[in-house]
């Protein structure tokens, strides 16, 4: 199986990364090119690494953005014409076998992941009064057990040197008026952030992101306009901003930060 090369050792340039090889991460909900999962992907293909990253087409197409033809593979060339290698696997992450055929695909063809990030949401807005059973079943399954699954099976099968180790999760705070969404992303932190002091023995570092209110397609001009508005940066927030983020707590030289729920959202609070 591959060895992946220690934070230390990828501290060096970009030669010394070539020649101990490329590290390898998954990132979940890389579906359309305007969301903030595809910026993660290729941020990270940019810094050196190969990415392995899932999509499901049945989740867009409930939604009004519709189905974007092509994109995965699109993104998988991108990540190719970078020098990385790339798998985009489509998985539906609501069924509780899919992380355990996910990681045996992705070491199959591309080795041991370093590094997961976990992007992939569902994200139907409705609140205390009208949400329904199922909604918010599908919303804990989606958003809370599979982050839990995602992790464990990178636990059980983590095979970097101690301290290589990175785990980040996206989350949101949305939740009056946003109830299955938050509630169950608010569960997916205390998840990842249990990771922290529970993987410490394999010297894996597990953050948490909330990044606010991201123009990825889905916003009013009502909603941009507000956004901008609110946010003492005087713009809206961009899918590189958390891309960037992202990219540092997996470097070596993000390494230290663990445990963490961090606000990247332009001062927005």
């Amino acid at each position: 199986m591959m060895r992946i090369m220690s934070g230390e050792a990828r501290a060096g340039s970009l030669q010394d990364v070539e020649e101990a090889g490329r590290p390898l991460a998954l990132v979940t909900g890389a579906g359309r090119s305007t969301g903030i999962a595809a910026s993660v992907v290729l941020d990270l293909a940019r810094a050196g690494w190969d990415v392995a990253f899932t999509y499901w087409t049945p989740y867009d197409a409930r939604k009004a953005w519709g189905v974007e033809e092509g994109a995965p593979g699109e993104l998988r060339q991108k990540v190719t014409s970078l020098g990385a290698r790339a798998l985009a696997v489509e998985a539906d992450l609501s069924d509780p076998a899919a992380p355990a055929r996910l990681f045996e695909r992705v070491e199959g063809e591309l080795g041991n992941v370093t590094a997961l990030v976990v992007c992939h949401c569902e994200s139907v807005a409705s609140g205390l009064l009208d949400t329904t059973v199922e909604s918010f079943d599908r919303h804990f399954a989606v958003n809370t057990r599979a982050t839990w699954l995602l992790i464990r099976e990178y636990g059980l099968r983590f095979r970097g040197r101690h301290g290589s180790g990175r785990i980040v999760s996206l989350t949101s705070d949305h939740t009056a008026g946003n109830l299955p969404y938050g509630a169950s992303k608010g569960a997916m932190d205390r998840i990842t952030l249990a990771a922290a002091r529970e993987l410490a023995q394999l010297g894996v570092s597990c953050n948490v992101i909330n990044p606010g209110p991201i123009d990825t397609g889905w916003m009013t001009d009502e909603n941009r306009a507000d956004g901008t508005a609110f946010t003492p940066l005087g713009r809206l927030g961009v899918p590189q901003d958390c891309a960037n983020l992202v990219t540092f707590l997996c470097s070596a030289e993000g390494g230290w930060i663990n445990g963490q729920l961090l606000k990247s959202n332009g001062g927005l609070a």
